[in-house]
């Protein structure tokens, strides 16, 4: 029975894809299954794609002040921060994310020095997962690399945060697909993956209650993980005997 109301919450998944709308994007089609989730349970969530935009490689909050004519990650990052949820979606090319998500997290990672009113690093308090399409092996790996990096930032990671689909070794159709080498695939592909539907909805719903626990906690107590109190000094003293 339900009894959690998720309606508090915001979602923010980026697409990794390395093609500008309105291209195809396979690994969309799997964004929107989770997307769909969340909205049904009353999640205000958005959805963009990276390579829609202009975003320079760096790792500086604003690569405008590093010789670059022009930065959008800072209008990025604003909705990042807007948002109790980030899912990062992202194909497999070489058995790796895309080159697109790498710079994502290069992007995200620019402002994991930035501090909350807590002194906290700046993402505590929001949950984080991944999605990952492909017709290659690697989406546990890519899964492993991204989830690292969202917790390392100080994203919090739930149990099961990632879901994806993989087609057969080499060229064929992919996630979605309703036709391929001239015929038509009914229903899409990997729609009827009982793995995938049941990954997809699980990582969805906790990410939400995670998000929503954090949310409604005012995210994690200050105690212990301050920067701001240990650059004062004024709850740890290592050269203390009691901390030996």
């Amino acid at each position: 029975m339900k009894n959690t109301d998720f309606s508090t919450l915001k979602a923010i998944f980026i697409n990794c894809t390395l093609k500008k709308s309105p291209s195809k994007s396979h690994t969309r089609n799997l964004i929107d299954v989770s997307a769909k989730i969340m909205k049904s349970e009353g999640v205000d969530v958005e959805i963009l794609r990276l390579a829609d935009y202009d975003i320079p490689v760096g790792v500086q909050p604003d690569m405008t002040e590093a010789g670059y004519d022009k930065d959008d990650w800072p209008k990025i990052y604003d909705k990042v921060m807007a948002a109790d949820i980030l899912v990062i979606g992202t194909p497999i090319w070489l058995g790796e994310r895309s080159s697109v998500a790498t710079k994502l997290i290069e992007r995200l990672y620019a402002m994991s020095g930035y501090q909350n009113d807590k002194g906290q690093y700046v993402y505590y308090g929001k949950a984080g997962g991944c999605i990952i399409t492909g017709n290659e092996d690697g989406v546990k790996h890519c899964s492993m690399g991204l989830l690292y990096a969202l917790q390392h930032i100080g994203y919090s990671i739930p149990p099961q945060a990632d879901a994806g689909w993989i087609g057969k070794v080499g060229p064929g159709p992919s996630y979605g697909d309703t036709e391929w080498d001239g015929e038509k695939i009914d229903p899409p592909v990997g729609f009827d993956s009982e793995f995938t539907n049941r990954n997809t909805t699980f990582m969805s719903y906790n990410l939400m209650h995670l998000a929503k626990m954090l949310k409604d906690n005012g995210g994690y107590p200050p105690y212990g993980n301050s920067r701001k109190d240990w650059d004062d000094g004024t709850r740890w003293n290592f050269e203390n005997p009691e901390y030996r």
